[in-house]
């Protein structure tokens, strides 16, 4: 047979099956310790085989469920659980939030080095919800199978897909449509979360009683700085006053209370300031130049710079600029962390430091404890963060922004138990939190469904559980969450 016979044949995957590794595990969890089981394995999900009208492999996504032992679990309620990018791994709200262990950091300050430890987590959630979190494909050890080119999956719509067939199978092997079902999504996984909701409803006729979104992006017009998109200057600016804030770089007046200054920025945000900019070239150079010293009070960069910039400041700027004279720049993911450039001179950081400040422990602590304490073994590399899945396809939004924000209000609509539970941290200039205000408060949900958000806010960035303090109000808030009924 030639060399291009073999080439051509197709791999035999008729023995390709789920594996999974089971572990028995006690934790302390506030002031009580639970048993628990952790199975860490995969799912084979097939694709429709359209030349020969059957099912075939089409990927195998990896997952690591927690399900309390000590409990009756039939009624209980179950977190499916993951993070975004898109790219990323579970890894995240798994050893950061929500999981039985934690990984320890320090903090902003107090960061510690390598290698990095691993500890109960007193603030897991596992105490109420048994938790599933899922890694999709390309991320942590989920492959597409051999054969099957891995940038199908590389796109909103077969995400969604291939995400929402893995909840149905998990939920239906393991006898768990008799309970209370949760989503929790974190950046991007809010996005997944809200697409979710609708197609679990709509394929599956799977009704969830609850979606806890983590910093979140539902509607991407309100995030991207693209020409002539005025938004997201108007709602970064209370971040960037945050920022300032706790950098120190305002006047005395305005560093005398936080929440004070929020709720001024954003007032002036929402009317002079958009008012202003949509003006465009109409705005008289008087006005403009009072606006870039007000807005100069607020950012603690220079006028000069604002003017420099029309009025309107991006979030790279911002980063490079409010730090500049010290040498210094800002955290995009959280902005308290501080990172040093070799160039002082350039006009955006050159890496976001509060990334940097986390990579290395989630991964370190992720690679000890999968093979470790969880048995799995795999010499896959766990894709924690993956810059393979790009370009992610966007098709479904061709020649608009990216937005879920009507799928969540449709699903609320048809679904009036559907609570929504809302995540933002002050200082996290990614998803800032008047960009997740501006949305929430334009989904258009019937005024008899509101009541089924919950806003709440937090001291600190993007992933806000690695601040210890909003770390523990988090839990106390997740909890009330999902007990609540």
């Amino acid at each position: 047979m030639s060399d291009s016979a073999d080439n051509d044949q197709k791999p035999d995957l008729s023995d390709l099956k789920d594996r999974s590794v089971t572990t028995e595990h006690t934790a302390a969890i506030g002031d009580t310790t639970i048993s628990y089981r952790a199975i860490a394995g995969t799912f084979v999900l097939h694709e429709e085989d359209q030349e020969k009208n059957k099912r075939k492999p089409g990927a195998e996504m990896f997952y690591i469920a927690y399900t309390r032992t000590d409990v009756a679990n039939e009624h209980r309620p179950i977190t499916f659980a993951f993070n975004g990018g898109p790219g990323s791994s579970s890894v995240w709200l798994h050893l950061g939030l929500l999981g039985p262990r934690r990984v320890m950091m320090g903090d902003v300050g107090n960061l510690l080095p390598p290698p990095y430890g691993i500890a109960d987590n007193a603030h897991s959630l596992l105490d109420v919800t048994d938790l599933v979190f899922i890694d999709p494909v390309s991320t942590g050890y989920s492959r597409a199978v051999e054969g099957e080119k891995p940038d199908q999956f590389h796109d909103f719509k077969k995400d969604i897909e291939s995400v929402g067939d893995f909840i149905r199978l998990y939920v239906t092997r393991n006898q768990r449509w008799a309970s209370p079902k949760y989503l929790i999504g974190e950046s991007y996984g809010t996005t997944r979360a809200a697409a979710l909701s609708g197609h679990l409803q709509n394929e599956f006729g799977m009704f969830l009683n609850g979606i806890m979104l983590i910093s979140s992006v539902l509607d991407f017009q309100t995030l991207l700085f693209t020409p002539n998109n005025d938004l997201p200057y108007v709602l970064f600016l209370p971040t960037y006053a945050a920022t300032a804030w706790y950098h120190k770089r305002l006047s005395a007046e305005l560093m005398a209370d936080l929440p004070a200054l929020l709720a001024e920025v954003t007032a002036f945000a929402e009317t002079t300031y958009a008012s202003a900019l949509m003006q465009g070239a109409k705005l008289d150079a008087a006005t403009e130049n009072a606006l870039a010293e007000q807005l100069a009070q607020y950012t603690g960069v220079s006028a000069d710079f604002i003017r420099r910039s029309r009025l309107r400041i991006n979030i790279h700027q911002f980063c490079k600029e409010l730090l500049r004279d010290q040498s210094r720049t800002v955290g995009r993911l959280d902005s308290r962390f501080t990172g040093i450039d070799r160039d002082d001179s350039g006009s955006q950081p050159d890496h976001d430091p509060s990334m940097t400040a986390i990579w290395g422990p989630y991964t370190a602590a992720f690679n000890a404890y999968v093979r470790g304490e969880l048995q799995f073994e795999s010499d896959l590399n766990y894709e924690v963060l993956t810059q393979k899945v790009r370009p992610w396809n966007y098709d479904k939004f061709q020649n608009q922004f990216v937005d879920v924000a009507e799928t969540l209000r449709e699903a609320m609509s048809k679904n009036a138990h559907l609570r929504i539970f809302v995540a933002n941290g002050y200082y996290d200039l990614a998803t800032p939190f008047f960009a997740t205000e501006y949305t929430v408060n334009h989904l258009g949900v019937d005024p008899t469904r509101r009541d089924n958000i919950v806003m709440s806010y937090f001291e600190a960035g993007h992933m806000m559980y690695v601040h210890e303090p909003s770390l523990a109000q988090l839990k106390t808030e997740l909890v009330a969450f999902v007990t609540s009924k």
